[in-house]
């Protein structure tokens, strides 16, 4: 199930105010939503972000954090960005079970206190950076990737999480084995025309959809580009077409 017709998050990752409010100023009625990371968050803080948000109030924020610490901890943290009203937050699922679950409930209870809409919450299983080889390096050699997704993505499910971060190249099997309400959101993503960079499992925004992904997360190949309205537009236009044609 997706939320948006091009369901596009795109991700402000610099450290520049002035570069992130422009990329924002061009893309923000063409994409579903911004995703802001630890790069821009640790640079700028709850300022930087409200910076942002005052140039489109009402664009979804995809506060891409990762909380990664014990429970209470995390817990804490979810609950010192709901003033922010992101869409969307994450932790990292190999936290645990306890993790997650505490992060699900502040963000339920901060909500309820405000009467405001919950995020959602989702985890995130392996980083697309990742394969099989570094993972081996830190300990995973018994799992493959697909497998260890498989694992800590039922985990999040079980702790009430809204879904998962996972690459394109597991949605197939996610959406069979999570079923059509558990949130998708796929980073490292990329169009045919530009590059993977450090991105190592990658299918294109069309590809990902079919499989079964229900938001996207695009960085360079929109932020890099010399025209990144016109990148956007053109990322959404090939979602589009493509449905069209389906």
């Amino acid at each position: 199930m997706t939320l948006f017709s091009a369901p596009v998050f795109c991700a402000i990752d610099t450290v520049d105010i002035s570069r992130a409010r422009s990329i924002v100023t061009a893309i923000a009625g063409v994409v579903a939503g911004i995703k802001v990371g630890l790069e821009f968050f640790h640079a700028n803080g709850t300022m930087g972000i409200h910076a942002l948000r005052d140039l489109c109030i009402s664009i979804p924020l995809f506060l891409d954090l990762k909380f990664h610490d014990i429970p209470t901890t995390v817990a804490g943290a979810v609950r010192g960005v709901m003033p922010l009203q992101p869409f969307m937050i994450d932790v990292h699922a190999s936290g645990g079970r306890a993790m997650m679950e505490a992060a699900a409930a502040a963000s339920a209870e901060e909500a309820d206190k405000a009467g405001a809409q919950r995020p959602l919450v989702v985890a995130v299983t392996v980083l697309t950076s990742l394969d099989s080889y570094a993972m081996a390096e830190v300990g995973m050699a018994a799992s493959s990737v697909t497998d260890q997704v498989m694992r800590l993505a039922s985990l999040a499910q079980a702790c009430g999480l809204d879904g998962v971060v996972c690459s394109a190249h597991e949605v197939r099997r996610l959406r069979a084995g999570c079923g059509p309400g558990f949130r998708l959101v796929v980073p490292g993503v990329r169009p045919v025309w530009a590059d993977h960079n450090d991105q190592r499992r990658v299918l294109t925004p069309t590809e990902a959809l079919a499989a079964g992904a229900d938001l996207l997360v695009i960085g360079r190949p929109v932020t890099a580009a010399s025209d990144p309205a016109a990148a956007a537009r053109r990322i959404a236009r090939e979602i589009v077409e493509s449905r069209g044609c389906a």
